[in-house]
C-alpha cells in the first residue's frame, strides 16, 4: 500500500467525500485529528451485515464491495463512505462492506463523531446535508 498520509493530504481525501464536501477548513481539521487511519488487505470485512455498527468509513485508497446476503451490489472508490447510519443509529448493518483490493480507509467511531458535533455544531447542517443527498439518491435507485 502506499506511504503515510499526512494531516494536510487527509484533510484533502476527507473533503473528496461527499459527507464532509460542505466542511470548513476547521472542520475538516478537527475530523481529521478523530479518525483512525487503516490499511486492510484484501477480503478483509470492514461492516458485517447484521451486526451492530459503531463506525463510520472514508475509502482513501482502493476498492471495497458491498454486498447483501452475500451478493455485491456496489463498488466504493476512494472518496465514497458508509457506515453513516451507525453513528447516528447502532441498528444492525444493512449490507457488508468488503475489500476488494488492498484498502487505507479512515475510521470514525461513533464517541469522536457525537464529541465533534457538540465542539462544530456547525457541522451538523454540512452532514445532515450530504446524508439527506444519499438518502434521496438511494430512493431514485430504488425506482
Amino acid at each position: 500500500m502506499g506511504p503515510a498520509i499526512g494531516h494536510n493530504d487527509l484533510k484533502k481525501r476527507l473533503a473528496a467525500a461527499p459527507i464532509f464536501s460542505e466542511c470548513s477548513g476547521r472542520e475538516l481539521d478537527a475530523v481529521a485529528r478523530e479518525v483512525d487511519l487503516k490499511e486492510v488487505e484484501a477480503g478483509t470485512v470492514l461492516a458485517e451485515q447484521g451486526a451492530a455498527g459503531d463506525s463510520f468509513f472514508v475509502i482513501l485508497d482502493g476498492r471495497a464491495e458491498v454486498r447483501r446476503h452475500g451478493r455485491p451490489v456496489a463498488t466504493l472508490e476512494p472518496g465514497a463512505f458508509f457506515g453513516e447510519l451507525a453513528l447516528l443509529d447502532p441498528a444492525p448493518r444493512d449490507a457488508a462492506v468488503v475489500a476488494a483490493t488492498p484498502l487505507t480507509v479512515a475510521r470514525l467511531g461513533q464517541g469522536p463523531f457525537r464529541q465533534l458535533l457538540v465542539d462544530l455544531p456547525a457541522m451538523n447542517g454540512s452532514l445532515l446535508r450530504a446524508l439527506a443527498r444519499r438518502l434521496r439518491e438511494a430512493d431514485f435507485r430504488d425506482f
